[in-house]
Parts: structure tokens; sequence; C-alpha cells
């Protein structure tokens, strides 16, 4: 499958909620946005694939370190639907609380952590391997981290709860 450099370019990157529930049942993303099925709406607990909008690539990590950089897990994007390295689970900030089930809100800041490793979306001042901008990793062990896995969901209408399918962008928070 191809593989892509997750680039940091902006610390702002656009995204559209693939599958979500907060079981960890899959919800196909084909199924009706505004169906009432009791898992269209992202809450904290959820196990999500997350996919670019414009290149339709899935947010992907596995337990291989950068060769350079930091030298923490890579976390890149890939093409592949049933990559079982795509699933990531909505944790509460770093230091804050999110009880399970609680739905994530435009503006809230959250943590994803990667469902396979367990370690959570990083980001830091420190230069990509690949693109030269900031570099995005997997951090921390069993799920422990920092401040800076912390990433602000902007939905893409500014309002009201993530829904599945519905765009939003990942702002870094530092």
């Amino acid at each position: 499958s191809r593989e892509v450099s997750m680039v940091n370019t902006c610390r702002l990157l656009s995204w559209s909620l693939l599958i979500a529930s907060s079981l960890i049942n899959t919800i196909s993303a084909n199924e009706d946005e505004g169906s009432d099925d009791g898992f269209s709406v992202v809450t904290c607990g959820s196990v999500v694939k997350i996919m670019h909008v414009n290149t339709r690539f899935r947010l992907h990590s596995h337990d291989i370190k950068w060769g350079s950089g930091s030298g923490q897990q890579s976390v890149t994007a890939v093409s592949a639907m049933d990559d079982p390295n795509s699933y990531w689970i909505i944790k509460p900030a770093h230091g804050e609380q999110c009880p399970q089930g609680t739905p994530v809100r435009h503006g809230q800041t959250i943590r994803l952590a990667h469902l396979p490793t367990k370690r959570n979306l990083h980001s830091h001042r420190v230069d990509s391997p690949l693109s030269k901008q900031n570099e995005v990793s997997g951090f921390g062990e069993g799920g422990h981290g920092d401040h800076l896995d912390n990433w602000a969901v902007v939905a893409a209408d500014g309002e009201g709860p993530l829904r599945r399918g519905r765009k939003f962008q990942l702002r870094h928070v530092e």
C-alpha cells in the first residue's frame, strides 16, 4: 500500500472522521451520516479511523521509529482502507478529564492514542525527516505522554459535537 509522510506544515491538519464507535465495533463511513444509530456522535473513548480530506489517506502509525529527528514512533498516512494500524482512540487532553461517552465538541482539546501501540499523536519543534516541517510522531508508553500530545478539534462549520463523516481539522496545541 502507498504510504506518505505526515506533513504538519501549518500545525493544522484537515481530516474527516471515517469510522467512529464508542465500542470496539466499527461503523461503515458509507452509512447515512444523519442516522440515529447511537454512533453518529463522536465521543471520548471512541475508536476512530481518520481520513485526510484531499488525499483520502488514513492517519497511520506502527511500532517503527523515525531513523532521524526525534527517533520516536513514525506517523504517516496510508491509502489502505483495511489497515489495522490506522485505529486511534479519542482521549482527554493531557491532565484533563473526559468521561467515556462524552461528545467531542468543536474547540475541545483531545489526545489521539494509537490503538495498537498506545502511543499518543504528538508534535514538537523537531524537524520531520521527510518534510523538514515540525515532526508528527507517536509518543509515550502505555498511553502516558505530555502536553505536546494535545490537539484542538476545529469543526468545519465551527459548532456543535463532532459527528461521523463531518469534516474537521486537528490543530496542534503547544
